[in-house]
Parts: C-alpha cells; sequence; structure tokens
C-alpha cells in the first residue's frame, strides 16, 4: 500500500510546505511587485506544470498515430485535461498579479494574449472532439490537433512575446519579479511548488484515467456484460 501511495502523501506535503512558505515565508521588499511576489508559487508553478501534462498528453498523442490503442488515447484526452485546467489557472492567477502590479487585471500584454490564445486552441481541442461521434475517428483527428496545439504553445507562449515589448517578465521589458530571486523563495519555489503542483495533476489525471478505463469496460445500460 505504502508503494502506492507515498507520492500522494508526498504530495500533501509538498503542497503544505508550498502554502504556509508561500503565505508566512520571508520575501523581499521589491519595488512594484511588493507582497504579490508571493503568487511566484502559484502562477509560475501552474504554468510548468501545465507544460508537463500537455506534454505528456502530445506524447501519447504520438504513440497513438504510430500505433493506435485506445488507451494511449484516453491517456492523451486526460493529461491534456489536467494541463488546460493548470492553464487556465494560470491565466487566472496570473490576472490577479497583473491587477496588483500592472494596474489592471487584464491590459492585452503580449504574454497575457499569447497565453489565452494558446488556451483558446485547447479549448477548441475539448470541442473538436466531441464533435466527432466515431470512436477511432475522434482518437485518430484528436490526436492530430493535439499535436499542432502543443505546437502552437511555443510561438504563442514562450516566443512571441519576447520579441516584443512587454509588462512581463518573460518579455523584452519586464519588471523586477525574477530579478535576484530570493534563495528562501527559490527553495519554496523549486522544491515545494513545481513539483507539488505537478503531483497533484498527476493524481487528478490517474483518478481520471481509471474513470475512464471503468466507463469503458461497463456495460450500456439495461444490458448485461459479456462473460467468457
Amino acid at each position: 500500500m505504502l508503494r502506492q501511495t507515498w507520492w500522494k502523501i508526498l504530495c500533501v506535503i509538498l503542497l503544505a510546505y508550498t502554502v504556509i512558505g508561500g503565505f508566512l515565508g520571508h520575501v523581499p521588499a521589491k519595488p512594484i511587485v511588493n507582497e504579490t511576489i508571493r503568487n511566484l508559487y502559484f502562477h509560475v508553478a501552474m504554468w510548468f506544470a501545465m507544460m508537463i501534462f500537455l506534454s505528456v498528453s502530445v506524447v501519447y498523442a504520438v504513440r497513438y498515430l504510430r500505433k493506435p490503442n485506445h488507451i494511449d488515447d484516453i491517456y492523451s484526452l486526460e493529461y491534456a485535461k489536467v494541463g488546460i485546467v493548470f492553464g487556465t489557472l494560470g491565466i487566472i492567477t496570473g490576472s490577479e498579479w497583473a491587477g496588483f502590479t500592472w494596474g489592471a487585471f487584464w491590459s492585452n500584454d503580449p504574454k497575457q494574449l499569447g497565453a489565452m490564445i494558446a488556451m483558446l486552441i485547447y479549448y477548441a481541442y475539448l470541442v473538436f472532439r466531441n464533435g466527432i461521434p466515431d470512436v477511432d475517428k475522434r482518437a485518430r483527428l484528436g490526436a492530430v490537433y493535439n499535436i499542432f496545439a502543443y505546437a502552437m504553445l511555443f510561438p504563442t507562449i514562450w516566443i512571441l512575446p519576447r520579441m516584443v515589448e512587454s509588462l512581463h517578465p518573460g518579455g523584452m521589458g519586464g519588471n523586477p519579479a525574477f530579478n535576484d530571486l530570493d534563495p528562501r523563495m527559490a527553495l519554496v519555489w523549486l522544491v515545494g511548488a513545481i513539483p507539488g503542483w505537478s503531483l497533484l495533476g498527476t493524481w487528478i489525471a490517474t483518478l481520471r484515467i481509471r474513470l475512464a478505463l471503468l466507463a469503458e469496460d461497463r456495460p450500456p445500460a439495461g444490458r448485461p456484460k459479456d462473460r467468457h
């Protein structure tokens, strides 16, 4: 039992460490960001988790296209859903941060626009899949779309916003949020926040995958399951 649950226990410990350290730990007095720098443990970690899960999702999509297996399609879909949730939370926490540091929750900053475009592409992925009734066709076209959506992450989030002036630290201008990051903050962020949120997302994904596999094995209503 412990061999199966140790990482879940670790997830709870790391997130508790993140929350306690995030709200009660020491933070430097930096201009502009001030106490809002605590959002680093949440906003930035959400984006890291999003990239992890969307990367796992596209790996399973490629595996499905190379050798169609419905289980790979389930894994790809569920990891994409978890990645989309973390990406959405990243936009929400980033918008909140912007409201206190930039003076507006949404200012059409290139980083904000790029992140929103990336998420809209993934929202369309879910809508696209749901609009295809045939299971095999849905899985095949969904895998192709997943690869396209993943490829669009890089220009919309990581490349184009860095090529223009931006209030975001990831742009050409930026603010001092990450300049000379305090070592105590780096410890909470790297040791607690990033692995903690990533483990939580993995936990959610594995539960959803188990439910999906159980649903696949469940007979239709009113029809007993065949026994061999």
